[in-house]
Parts: C-alpha cells; structure tokens; sequence
C-alpha cells in the first residue's frame, strides 16, 4: 500500500479491496487508537490483532498485551 491518503475508512476499505494484510494490522490499530468508546476499540484492536497473526506481524505482541490490558483476552 502506497502512502496513507483519505480517511480512515478508505484507507481501510482499500487495504480490504487489495487484500493488503500487513497494512490492515497498522489500519486497524490505528482506528483502535482513535476511537470514541472502549468497544469501538476491542473490535479494532481485536481485529488488528488477527491479522497481525495472520501475518507474523512483528505488532502482534503488543498488540496482545493490550488486549489483555484491556481485559479482552487472558
């Protein structure tokens, strides 16, 4: 994926259309960083996190330990 351009949104949108995994895990987190409520952020960050998985992700980690930071997983 190219330079981040637009919104959230599309640049999600386009990395799902591109099937762009490793851009999903730092698109995801990124949304997960700013949302408005704590289940908005579980859901990204949550969603971030498999694919990072997915992915060897070197966030993959971090991003677990938030999560269990966070109470979403042990």
């Amino acid at each position: 994926m190219t330079a981040p351009t637009g919104s959230l949104e599309t640049r999600l949108l386009e990395a799902h259309a591109l099937d762009d995994r490793t851009a999903l895990v730092t698109l995801y987190a990124e949304a997960a960083d700013t949302a408005n409520n704590p289940t908005a952020s579980g859901f990204y960050l949550t969603h971030a996190y498999v694919y990072a998985l997915e992915t060897a992700h070197p966030l993959a980690d971090q991003l677990h330990a938030r999560l269990v930071a966070e109470g979403r997983d042990a």
